[in-house]
């Protein structure tokens, strides 16, 4: 009995032991994995401000700089208007009731003066024109021997041989004869001149714009059979404002550029002398002066639209390149770059274009003064405030070169893979 007591106190004992063990175990579990968590998150926090440090320092962009500069600029006024053909030529038939037998042109063939463009049939003409010559010879004969019967009557006139009646009968027959080769050789005339309107020639030398002539058809005297553009010539009829037509005059140059961005030379011949009343605007007339490159002259075609510029003269401005602007929210900004080598946004205002040396430049009406040094590459990845590393243009495209020649190799040996 008493081993029986002993052993159960012996067991309340033991089990009175593991629960404390447990317990123990339980309260020691949680601050161990508190503690780790602490030391987890020190250690992302000083590696995140280690991180944010070295971004501080690091330069966000290589750059490179350029100066606000001056120089002289343009002062050009844009316009727009219609290419048209400086003079249309109509060519038309002078002949009536004749039939087209040949045409010997087509829309746009470059024709010289007094070159073939149609035939018309000329077999009546032909034969009208044989009568008249007949008709001439008769007459000439008859002539011929009227004037010998006058001029012996003139001869018997003196000796009383035949009455005067009879003298006065041979004058007339003389003179009368005249007057029928007289008739005669006109009618000729305008066979010849019918023979002739049977070819249709060119007026002048230039390109055929249209042609209405149809092989068979028999038109009437001054129907229209070709229209031409005499000499090749065309003109920019550009419409200006009534408020900037004052300052254009004849012999000022202009920039023409057709819809493809081909551009040729022109110069104003003409500013017209009244304004429109329903839009208040003025044509000025331009030659366009068109280059011998082929592709370039077939840019420009009557009735095109194009907008060309009028070069009013040259002023001094302050420039900076175009690569060294950017836009924000409709606003124009440039880079100031300081000596603690961070950068300035500084918005500026911007005027006229300009291109020098295949770099176009930009006109700075306000915001930046002369000499400021500003940054001229990479400035849309820029924000107020940046670090950023300066380096030469020379360094900067060798850097570029090594770049692409670096990724290059690289597709390269990846694609041997």
């Amino acid at each position: 009995m008493k081993q029986i007591v002993s052993t159960s106190k012996l067991l309340k004992v033991a089990a009175l032991i593991s629960i404390g063990v447990g317990a123990s175990l339980v309260l020691m579990v949680p601050s161990y994995a508190q503690n780790a968590a602490i030391a987890s998150a020190a250690s992302k926090s000083a590696s995140t401000t280690a991180n944010t440090a070295a971004n501080t320092s690091k330069p966000a962009l290589t750059v490179t700089a350029t100066q606000v500069g001056s120089g002289q600029m343009t002062t050009r006024l844009t316009a727009n208007g219609s290419i048209a053909a400086w003079q249309e030529a109509s060519i038309g038939s002078e002949s009536n009731g004749l039939r087209i037998a040949e045409i010997h042109v087509n829309v746009g063939d470059v024709v010289k003066k007094g070159q073939l463009l149609a035939s018309f049939a000329s077999e009546s003409v032909r034969a009208d024109l044989a009568q008249a010559k007949a008709a001439l010879a008769e007459a000439e004969a008859t002539a011929s021997e009227a004037i010998i019967n006058a001029d012996r009557a003139r001869g018997l006139q003196v000796s009383g041989a035949i009455s005067k009646q009879q003298i006065g009968q041979y004058l007339t027959a003389e003179t009368t004869a005249k007057a029928r080769v007289s008739a005669a050789k006109a009618v000729l005339d305008v066979q010849q001149l019918r023979m002739k309107y049977t070819q249709v020639v060119a007026p002048d030398y230039g390109t055929i714009s249209a042609r209405m002539a149809t092989v068979g058809a028999v038109v009437g005297a001054g129907a229209e059979l070709f229209r031409m553009i005499r000499q090749g010539r065309l003109e920019w009829r550009a419409e200006v404002t009534s408020a900037e037509l004052s300052k254009l005059s004849p012999g000022m140059p202009v920039s023409v550029f057709a819809p493809n961005g081909e551009q040729a030379m022109g110069k104003v011949r003409m500013v017209a002398p009244t304004v429109d009343v329903n839009n208040r605007t003025g044509l000025v007339y331009v030659d366009v002066i068109l280059p011998k490159e082929k592709n370039v002259s077939n840019a420009f075609k009557p009735g095109m639209f194009a907008r060309g510029e009028f070069q009013l003269g040259s002023s001094q401005a302050l420039t900076i390149p175009q690569q060294a602007v950017v836009v924000r929210d409709g606003f124009s900004y440039v880079f100031k770059l300081n000596p603690d080598q961070r950068v300035t946004q500084v918005k500026v205002q911007t005027g006229r274009r300009m291109v020098v040396n295949g770099i176009e430049q930009i006109e700075v009406l306000s915001g930046i003064n002369s000499g400021t040094q500003i940054a001229a590459s990479g400035v849309g990845f820029l924000n107020d405030g940046d670090l950023v590393k300066l380096v030469s243009a020379a360094s900067s495209v060798a850097g570029n070169n090594a770049g692409n020649s670096a990724n290059t190799a690289n597709s390269a040996t990846a694609a041997k893979k």
